[in-house]
C-alpha cells in the first residue's frame, strides 16, 4: 500500500482489505472516503488532465478502480469496482464502467460509507 504522510486526507479514511491500494502523494482527499483493495489514484504528467485527482467527501471507491488525472470527485459519489475514471463526477452520483459512465443519484453512498466522521469545517 503507498499512501504518504504528506498527503492531504480528511478525518474518517477507510481502507477496506488495504491491500495493493496506490494513492499519488499529491492527490487530495476529503472526509470519510472508503477505499477497496486494488485501488489506484494516480497523477497525469501530461495532456489536458496534468495533475493528481480531487476527492471531495462521503465517496465510496470499489475494488479496483483508479482514478486518474486532474479531476474532482464529488460529494456522495459511488466509484463502481474496477471502473476506470478520468473525468470529472459532480455531487450525489455513481460511477462505473471503462470510459467512465456516470448516473446521477441523491443518496448514493448511503449505506456504503465506513467510520464516518463528523468533524466541523
Amino acid at each position: 500500500m503507498d499512501i504518504f504522510p504528506e498527503m492531504e486526507i480528511g478525518g474518517g479514511l477507510y481502507l477496506g482489505h488495504p491491500w495493493g491500494i496506490t494513492i499519488n502523494p499529491e492527490a487530495k482527499m476529503g472526509r470519510n472516503i472508503n477505499i477497496h483493495k486494488g485501488v489506484t489514484i494516480g497523477k497525469e504528467n501530461r495532456g489536458a488532465r496534468k495533475g493528481a485527482p480531487l476527492i471531495r467527501d462521503s465517496v465510496w471507491i470499489g475494488t479496483n478502480a483508479t482514478i486518474v488525472g486532474n479531476v474532482e470527485i464529488g460529494t456522495d459519489v459511488m466509484i463502481a469496482a474496477n471502473a476506470f475514471v478520468n473525468c470529472s463526477v459532480p455531487d450525489h452520483s455513481v460511477v462505473m464502467g471503462n470510459p467512465c459512465i456516470i448516473i446521477p443519484k441523491e443518496n448514493a453512498t448511503l449505506g456504503y460509507i465506513n467510520l464516518v466522521r463528523q468533524i466541523p469545517d
